[in-house]
């Protein structure tokens, strides 16, 4: 069944009238399209910037406040704690009332959390405090892939999908160089400040567009009651989807947040070698993302693609753990660890897609990316348990061994849908 892949009709429902001076090109236009993954794959952007607002900051933190590994990585599992709770529960309010004030609701609790977290005392402030910004990011993923799935048309999904996922790969890799060089040429209070006062600015601006971002709601198809939606979560494909995210989300969430210091403490390396090993496997993973937007438009069978690319991943992290290598080589490997992580992204938001029936999308969205918050949760306490017990080197085969059950998962989601998979 392909149901989200069904044309748009005339009765689907809209938020609010369309403003003529905003929508000015046919529906299905190239133009529109292009103008409606712009403004979503910028509020993308802007949710990940906020989620790496922080955690570079971290050594400023530790020394301030004299706080352990373990309690900063709690932290960010708070943040993401919150997030996969907010992200199941904005689902149904998704389908229900629509992605738009959700999405620039979301969006003004992760700027306005970063100016608050700029005023914090102590440690124990900023949990209250990331825990309403987790509350806000919780939103982007049910909210920009309704919008997209509503209005986008069916033939750019794979490259909509591409360039939502380069947008926050953008926001992960300018929020670190933003906020250290903040940091660095004021203080750390100062960094968050301006990085919360430019979020509020980029809300404004998307509040001017508010008329494009509107969704299909429920009443298309299925209904709130929950007998149909437990049996819409039971479904095989949407379970597999909800574990591919909860492990592949472990691994990668606790690499890009965690790697400069795995690679610091675990392998002597140079902490301006390993800084700059971040920002290259963010690059790859961008340039990754690009690549495989291409690759799911042009070959059908998603569920090879994104296994593919995680399991050349699991390898090469796997190989960094076990081998001495030069120095010199870590930066390069990562550069490709990522662009094989990111080949699989746009593969792996079609195959969702395809297991999503009509008028379900916030529900299943928001549902099979609370997995994703989960692993964000659970993977930096954990590999921080490890850096703080001395096993930085073992944090690699953690890693890969995550990703490598993540192929089991889309490879059984492959399987169940293939035959739509073919048709696609």
């Amino acid at each position: 069944m392909q149901p989200s892949a069904l044309p748009k009709h005339r009765g689907a429902l809209h938020e609010a009238p369309r403003l003529v001076a905003l929508n000015t090109a046919a529906p299905e236009s190239f133009r529109r399209d292009a103008r409606l993954i712009g403004l979503i794959s910028t509020a993308h952007a802007f949710s990940h910037f906020f989620q790496l607002a922080l955690p570079p900051l971290f050594p400023l933190l530790q020394g301030e406040f004299g706080v352990s590994w373990t309690l900063l990585g709690l932290l960010v599992g708070t943040f993401y704690a919150a997030s996969g709770i907010a992200q199941f529960a904005s689902g149904f309010l998704v389908d229900r009332y629509g992605a738009r004030p959700l999405l620039l609701g979301g969006l003004g609790l992760l700027a306005g959390g970063t100016v608050m977290a700029s005023l914090a005392p102590n440690a124990v402030w900023l949990f209250p405090i990331v825990t309403l910004m987790g509350v806000g990011n919780g939103v982007f993923h049910p909210c920009d892939f309704a919008i997209l799935n509503a209005n986008v048309a069916t033939r750019r999904l794979g490259h909509a999908y591409s360039s939502h996922a380069v947008g926050g790969n953008f926001g992960y890799a300018l929020a670190p160089i933003v906020s250290f060089a903040l940091a660095a040429a004021f203080d750390w209070r100062v960094a968050l400040a301006v990085m919360g006062c430019v979020g509020l600015v980029v809300l404004g601006i998307l509040h001017t567009q508010r008329a494009d971002l509107t969704s299909r709601r429920a009443s298309v198809a299925h209904g709130h009651g929950w007998r149909d939606t437990v049996a819409l979560f039971l479904q095989r494909a949407i379970l597999l989807c909800f574990g591919y995210f909860v492990l592949q989300t472990a691994a990668t969430v606790g690499l890009q947040t965690l790697l400069p210091s795995i690679l610091h403490v675990g392998l002597d390396v140079p902490l301006l070698v390993a800084t700059a090993a971040i920002t290259a496997y963010l690059v790859g993973s961008t340039a990754g993302l690009v690549a495989g937007g291409f690759i799911a438009t042009r070959y059908p069978r998603h569920d090879v693609v994104a296994a593919s690319g995680l399991m050349t991943a699991a390898l090469f992290l796997a190989m960094i753990g076990y081998a001495d290598l030069a120095i010199g080589a870590i930066v390069p490997l990562l550069t490709l660890i990522g662009f094989a992580v990111g080949c699989a992204g746009p593969s792996r938001d079609l195959i969702v897609r395809h297991a999503t029936p009509e008028g379900a999308a916030g529900r299943v969205y928001g549902f099979v990316y609370s997995g994703l918050d989960l692993g964000a949760t659970l993977g930096p306490i954990l590999f921080g348990y490890m850096l703080d017990h001395g096993q930085g080197r073992e944090v690699f085969y953690a890693f890969a061994v995550l990703l490598i059950l993540a192929v089991f998962t889309v490879v059984r989601v492959g399987r169940s849908l293939s035959p739509a998979l073919r048709r696609a």
